[in-house]
């Protein structure tokens, strides 16, 4: 049964299975380094495995068993072309909602960072017009408020200065990449 497209962290994990077949303690393992993406994620073993088997059930990944001797086999898991096609989609795509950025377009960073200059400045760029357009949202409902809702004018300079923050580190991390390239 396929489902609905996987979420931000379900895509990340997508992307560390697009090599080799992985089992899920390898892919653990690797997740609980502070290295990669275990500076970004800090994931439970159950939560870890729970979403790889969502992810299976959903169409996504396939498994199969590998023998190891006098050991118990182990479930070696594999992206599905749809898995491929979902991970793309999400590697490809800016990240949708502020709240989300520190732990989705770091993720996007790094595997764009696998693939080379070109993907990380296409990502970089995709992001800053897509903080510039949640920005001159967030001004225009700004402009709306009546000095009445102090409240709401907070949450929105809250809002602002959180997407300026963002556009000024995603301007650092342009400079810094184009001067390692």
């Amino acid at each position: 049964m396929v489902e609905s497209a996987p979420a931000g962290l379900e895509c990340a994990l997508l992307g560390l299975l697009r090599g080799a077949p992985t089992h899920a303690y390898e892919l653990h393992g690797r997740l609980v380094r502070a290295e990669a993406l275990g500076l970004v994620w800090h994931l439970k073993q159950s939560h870890l495995y729970a979403l790889l088997t969502r992810l299976e059930e959903s169409g996504f990944l396939t498994s199969t068993m590998e023998p190891r001797g006098a050991r118990p086999p182990r479930k070696m898991l594999s992206l599905t072309p749809s898995g491929r096609d979902a991970f793309a989609h999400w590697a490809a795509a800016p990240v949708a909602h502020g709240r989300d950025f520190r732990l989705e377009f770091l993720a996007k960073l790094y595997f764009a960072a696998e693939e080379g200059p070109t993907a990380v400045a296409a990502l970089v760029e995709r992001q800053r017009a897509a903080c510039a357009a949640w920005l001159a949202d967030l001004r225009a409902q700004s402009a709306h408020l009546s000095d009445t809702q102090p409240y709401a004018q907070l949450v929105l300079g809250f809002r602002s200065s959180q997407i300026e923050a963002i556009l000024a580190w995603l301007e650092t991390c342009a400079a810094v990449l184009e001067a390692s390239s």
